[in-house]
């Protein structure tokens, strides 16, 4: 696999992998429920290669406790980034002068409908 290949996946928790309760503090008090096709994804780009970054909107002082719920459903990452507000997430980045090809793409999935379906 060539470098251009290998991918960086920026992935929000609540919602896309785990299911979303609809108010922020229930996500660290309840159980995490894994969202259709998850697991699945998330080992198909592990094998890929990809480096798989997770981002979310819980605070910092719940880092500890999210990744025990994280460990516990079998979600493996290579990153976790806390503490995001819950505005637009916006990726700025350069196209390399040899190509013509973005290089920043962006998959908006429906609430708690987990990875089922989605093709990188």
């Amino acid at each position: 696999m060539e470098v251009e290949d290998l991918k960086t996946l920026f992935i929000d928790i609540d919602g896309t992998l785990l299911h979303h309760y609809g108010v922020p503090n229930k996500q660290t008090l309840k159980d995490p429920v894994v969202l259709p096709e998850v697991l699945e994804k998330l080992a198909e780009w592990e094998r890929k290669g990809y480096r798989i970054i997770l981002t979310t909107g819980r605070k910092e002082s719940e880092r500890e406790l999210t990744v025990k719920q994280l460990q516990s459903v079998g979600i493996q990452y290579d990153h976790l980034i806390m503490g995001l507000s819950r505005g637009d997430r916006v990726i700025i980045n350069d196209i390399k002068p040899d190509s013509d090809r973005p290089t920043a793409v962006a998959v908006n999935l429906i609430r708690n409908k987990g990875l089922e379906g989605v093709e990188l």
